[in-house]
């Protein structure tokens, strides 16, 4: 796989070697079993996979490229390029400026942009309509596009499926940047709807065995299906595409259920017809780290650390996933220690940040399981994994630790 190049401080003394010997072990990542690192009074059990994917260091190295290669013009960021407080923190550093907010609401009127500006498309993706804008005040949107390939991928995906007559079901947050933006490109290649979740999957699968009236059907998804859509012929035939970051179990679940749904309507002979094979579409980094997050189930521990930024679509479902075993706890960065070792963990259900003691409850040792989401540089780890074993007075045995771990 291609090596990037990314600035120096993403990287981290510490992670880097765990990952680098797993590597070298397990070269084509069949083995989902974590990393244990024995410091004495804690032990951290690391997921096997975990940090910066393929799409999202291809979207830092463009960023920083094309920092380096316009100085003194106007650098704009469509919006957020990753959900990672941190990476968009040191963009805006260097003098970025956000064009609209996570939500599509507008910062910097189009009017405001010309054709010197540069423009970098985030690792989400945009819209059809918003690119064309910028084409039209001249912006050369090609240049410094970091949408990630996975996400064209499923871009493609449902060109094919509306090209051969199917309706597109795309699994994912309607309000999110890269459903945003797919929902854009589906829609001109067949009638689209989004849906979020299984819950939403099973009213769907009602309304097409007839249980639910029209009407019922278009208020239930306002605003979530394209223009001139006709549930009464649209959905006879569709396939089933996602948001590369949702779950991948949950996709699959929702894809086999409206098979079922087929099934039972046009029967098993005729399935083929009605529903398209469309696992294809799921991201293997996203997989990767769902597939570690179920080896970490396997285990015991005191309880969970997930570190990523609270709007990461990918972090919160590993957050979801391990709060059904263990103590589960969201944060950014090692920021969200204080000194006595509370830890400021955002509640992904309630969207309240609440200050928690998970070491009150024993004493050492401590089983922590660590893992981060997608955008999550590996150096934030590092200091969080620093900043625990500081207030725990283990760190002194980080060299020692590092070395038995890399030559056992």
């Amino acid at each position: 796989m291609k090596q990037f190049e990314i600035p120096a401080f993403y990287r981290s003394p510490i992670i880097s070697k765990v990952k680098a010997k797993r590597k070298l072990e397990d070269p084509r990542k069949k083995d989902f079993t974590p990393s244990v690192l024995n410091f004495g009074k804690i032990e951290f059990i690391l997921a096997r996979h975990f940090g910066f994917c393929y799409g999202v260091e291809n979207a830092i190295e463009i960023s920083y490229k094309a920092i380096e290669e316009n100085p003194g013009k106007r650098i704009f960021l469509l919006s957020q390029m990753i959900h990672n407080p941190e990476v968009n923190e040191d963009l805006l550093s260097h003098g970025l400026t956000f064009i609209q907010d996570t939500q599509g609401n507008q910062l910097i009127d189009w009017s405001d942009l010309t054709s010197e500006d540069i423009v970098i498309i985030p690792a989400f993706g945009t819209t059809i309509e918003i690119a064309q804008t910028l084409e039209h005040i001249g912006v050369d949107i090609k240049r410094y596009n970091t949408t990630c390939p996975f996400v064209e991928k499923v871009w493609n995906r449902s060109e094919k499926l509306g090209t051969d007559g199917h309706t597109i079901i795309i699994h994912g947050k309607y309000n999110h940047e890269e459903t945003r933006a797919t929902f854009s490109h589906s829609d001109q290649n067949g009638p689209s709807l989004i849906i979020k979740d299984m819950a939403e999957a099973v009213f769907l699968g009602e309304y097409i065995k007839g249980k639910h009236k029209t009407e019922v059907f278009q208020l239930f998804f306002k605003g979530k299906y394209s223009e001139g859509f006709d549930p009464e012929k649209d959905l006879q035939k569709i396939g089933v595409v996602n948001q590369t970051t949702m779950l991948a179990s949950e996709t699959e679940e929702i894809t086999n259920f409206l098979r079922s749904i087929m099934i039972e309507q046009f029967g098993e002979e005729n399935v083929r017809e009605h529903i398209a094979d469309t696992r294809d579409t799921l991201c293997y980094a996203t997989n990767d780290n769902q597939s570690a997050t179920y080896g970490l189930l396997e285990l015991e521990a005191d309880f969970a650390i997930v570190i990523g930024g609270h709007n990461s679509s990918n972090t919160t479902h590993l957050v979801e996933l391990l709060e059904q075993k263990f103590p589960t706890y969201f944060i950014r960065s090692e920021k969200d220690i204080d000194e006595d070792g509370k830890l400021n963990s955002f509640n992904i259900h309630t969207h309240a940040t609440n200050t928690q003691d998970p070491f009150q409850e024993k004493n050492t040792p401590f089983r922590i399981i660590v893992t981060s989401g997608a955008s999550c540089p590996d150096a934030v780890v590092d200091r969080v994994l620093r900043k625990l074993l500081d207030i725990q007075g283990a760190s002194s045995a980080i060299e020692r630790t590092i070395e038995e771990f890399v030559n056992e």
